[in-house]
């Protein structure tokens, strides 16, 4: 009985929730539907009635300046469905050559996936440089891997300020991993996988000078490229993660006014088997513009009538652009039945990833831990496609703490844009030239990274030639403090979707047991291909093409209007005024049943979901809130480290005396990367020679062990140093750092030069009192023993 109680004050707990959630979301869409129309309606002028010295309302009630609009909505009108009738060519043209890549650059195939023992529908190709770009090919090559998640491959550089064009421009050589339209037979995303190893494999036989390449993956091309990463971590370097949905459970509920909408539709849909009916429908393939539409359908007043109506008022500067972006937008491809079951099972309903649980074609698991080279994960507050939480939350799910990131030596970088959607962070040229060249010209300084969490903050402002210049610099974060800024609510929200799992579990059983059999049997090429050929998105494109006779007269009559259109036409642009009201209302409008469904989704998922298996989450929550809440000396990383503080040699007494001296609490900035990059190549002879990976291992495990034991850490420093030699080097070492004028240039903190005479107080040595010759001082002046604290921590 009890129970039954605590299961009832359970759900009335979740029903009030929801209803105060749903009256939040209503008024803050009223509220701003109201504020939208009021703001239009003082653009011309105020309530709408005639005002004297009014110019809108004065033009309105001018004849000739009416016969004139008039004329100018007739040329637009012209000139709008003109442009619609050329995208339909090009739709209908692109379809017949079977949807080649959308990649701005000139390109040259290296691996074809068709060809490979297993074959998949993907590709390796290099992109060709623009006239005037060299390409140095012992930089570091970049690969991009595009989404595909319905659209086309190329996004990533279809246009010369993007991800591609930003690395050819800094002279890197510069991948694409392509895909075709059509699946190879039997094909599955963990064959996909093992393709992409040997494409890596290939560019590091290619550049085997060059250090390891760059991975860029965007949205779907991210998780991609993480399994790949943790698949192959030998092959692989730094990884660049753009808006990919790695925690699909995650987002930010009741914080913002319907935010991520997407990540619901699984739960209302009844799980994974709708998947399975479509691509049974379509005789073993699935219509990537089904995905599409799920897109278009996110933000019904930017497809229905926002980017049709900034055509139209544009039509003479915006058609170039507008077929531009829909020569990408505009073209679908298939998935087989296997690779969107395995996306949705594991990825958008199961969200198992991270977890551990899927395995690739040897049986291993893809465990995310293994992977060595540091990432970048970017995101957008104005993603309502994949938030900051989808982007990051999996950092805290497979990493325990702080302390386990630090012993496995991984470095993960957070960049977060404030406003930019989803579609341009890869897209946004803005972003290409800020963000995207950013994080370019930083990789090599992230690899030398100590290991930890970081965010990285880009400084804008106006340099001395009056261009736009940025200032780089990182502020290092402990992991649960990022993980309760980014889940105020203790990811409380995401416990429904462990009963969304279960109940699309069952559902997918089911149609698999009494649907699937008569679906397939029904099925075939023939009906595949006619109701592909009219999905909406498709039909819309080649009815209005040259295809359709009923528009013959179009082509001729629009180019008689641009041969006549002259700037007088639209010059007066006071009765647009009233033309951009009406706009404006219709997109306010579209925008409150945007909000108001994604606000009656959001209640209805958590009033439905929210109740199931409610009582067994909640205790398995507060269990994990118990343990987490414990004593962090005992986490067993924390434990192995502080277990190992007597134990190591010359490369662990450097890291330790690194992490002794380190500033903690302050912004790092790129200066300061810089010339730790160039004093470690200048020292090198005297710096361990270890991989990146392991060096970083050494360096996290030495970090525990000087934030839980300060004092043991020094007190045990000399037992690192048993062999003279050792002792000799490290002095050295620290002579000729403090007499360089580069070190000499950073200024110590009293608590860093205080930590260096310990350090000195500690390695007693004859030699260190010695007077120094002159071959051991760099070419500079004398300088004060103090000047070696931040010298020590940089070439370290």
């Amino acid at each position: 009985m009890t129970d039954v109680a605590h299961k009832y004050v359970r759900c009335q707990e979740v029903g009030s929730r929801v209803a105060r959630l749903f009256a939040k979301r209503s008024e803050v869409a009223r509220s701003q539907f109201n504020q939208r129309l009021a703001d239009a309606a003082g653009r011309i002028g105020g309530t709408g009635a005639p005002a004297p010295g009014n110019p809108a309302w004065t033009t309105a009630l001018d004849p000739w300046a009416g016969y004139r609009y008039a004329v100018d909505v007739a040329e637009r009108s012209v000139l709008f469905w003109d442009t619609l009738r050329q995208r339909g060519n090009a739709f209908v043209d692109r379809a017949r050559e079977g949807l080649q890549p959308v990649l701005h650059f000139g390109h040259e195939l290296v691996v074809d996936g068709r060809k490979l023992p297993r074959p998949v529908n993907y590709a390796l190709v290099r992109l060709l440089p623009p006239d005037g770009v060299v390409i140095d090919v012992s930089k570091r090559p970049y690969v991009i891997i595009d989404p595909r998640a319905g659209h086309g491959p190329g996004i990533g550089g279809f246009k010369d300020d993007s991800q591609a064009g930003v690395a050819l421009k800094a002279g890197h050589p510069v991948y694409f991993i392509i895909f075709f339209r059509d699946p190879e037979p039997g094909q599955t995303l963990l064959d996909v996988c093992a393709a992409e190893e040997q494409f890596i494999r290939k560019v590091c036989e290619l550049h085997p000078d060059s250090p390891k390449p760059a991975i860029i993956g965007n949205c779907q091309g991210g998780w991609a490229a993480m399994m790949l990463a943790s698949s192959d971590p030998d092959h692989t370097g730094p990884l660049v993660i753009n808006g990919a949905p790695m925690s699909y459970w995650s987002g930010a509920w009741s914080e913002g006014e319907g935010d991520n909408p997407m990540r619901y539709s699984g739960g209302m849909l009844g799980g994974t088997w709708l998947a399975s009916l479509t691509a049974d429908l379509g005789n073993g393939k699935f219509d990537g513009a089904h995905l599409v539409q799920n897109f278009e359908n996110l933000n019904p007043a930017n497809s229905l009538w926002d980017k049709y109506y900034h055509l139209f008022d544009n039509i003479d500067t915006e058609p170039p652009r507008f077929l531009d972006f829909e020569r990408w937008w505009g073209g679908y491809y298939l998935m087989n039945r296997e690779e969107i079951e395995w996306i949705t099972r594991n990825l958008f309903v199961g969200n198992k990833l991270w977890s551990g649980e899927v395995r690739g074609l040897d049986g291993a698991a893809f465990d995310l831990r293994q992977i060595k080279s540091p990432i970048i994960l970017f995101a957008s507050l104005g993603d309502n496609i994949t938030p900051p939480q989808q982007a990051f939350n999996w950092v805290a799910d497979i990493y325990g703490s702080t302390e386990e990131i630090k012993a496995r030596g991984q470095v993960i970088v957070g960049l977060v844009h404030q406003s930019i959607g989803h579609l341009g962070i890869f897209v946004s040229g803005k972003v290409a030239k800020k963000e995207h060249r950013e994080i370019a010209s930083v990789l090599e300084a992230i690899e030398a990274f100590p290991p930890g969490l970081y965010g990285m903050h880009i400084a804008e402002h106006t340099g001395e030639d009056g261009k736009t210049e940025y200032d780089v610099s990182f502020q290092e974060y402990w992991l649960e403090d990022i993980a309760a800024r980014l889940n105020r609510f203790e990811r409380i929200d995401e416990q429904p979707f462990e009963a969304v799992n279960r109940v699309s579990e069952l559902n997918q059983r089911a149609y698999e047991l009494f649907l699937q059999p008569w679906v397939r049997a029904v099925s075939n090429d023939a009906t595949a291909n006619l109701q592909r050929q009219f999905h909406p998105l498709r039909a819309q494109r080649w009815m209005f093409s040259d295809m359709n006779p009923w528009l013959s007269w179009l082509g001729p009559t629009a180019e008689a209007v641009r041969a006549k259109r002259h700037a007088q036409a639209h010059e007066d642009t006071s009765l647009r005024e009233f033309e951009h009201y009406g706009s404006a209302m219709i997109s306010a409008s579209l925008d409150f049943y945007r909000a108001m469904r994604d606000a009656m989704t959001e209640g209805a998922f958590f009033s439905l979901y929210g109740n199931l298996f409610s009582a067994d989450q909640s205790e398995q929550a507060q269990a994990k809130t118990a343990e987490a809440a414990g004593d962090r000396r005992d986490l067993p990383f924390v434990r192995d480290a502080l277990a190992s503080i007597n134990e190591g040699g010359y490369t662990e007494a450097l890291a330790r005396a690194a992490c002794l001296l380190a500033r903690h609490g302050e912004p790092l900035p790129l200066a300061r990367l810089n010339l730790r990059h160039e004093l470690a190549k200048d020292y090198a002879a005297y710096l361990p020679q270890l991989p990146g990976d392991q060096w970083r291992r050494v360096r996290g495990e030495q970090e525990i062990i000087v934030h839980y034991e300060p004092d043991q850490a020094l007190a045990t420093l000399p037992n690192l140093l048993r062999d003279r030699k050792d002792r000799e080097k490290l002095l050295e070492l620290a002579e000729k750092l403090l007499a360089d004028r580069r070190v000499q240039a950073t200024e110590p903190t009293p608590t860093q030069l205080s930590m260096l005479d310990s350090i000195r107080a500690c390695l007693p040595l004859e030699r260190a009192t010695a007077p120094r010759s002159a071959a051991s001082v760099h070419h500079v002046s004398e300088a004060p023993p103090s000047r070696l604290a931040p010298g020590l921590k940089e070439a370290s």
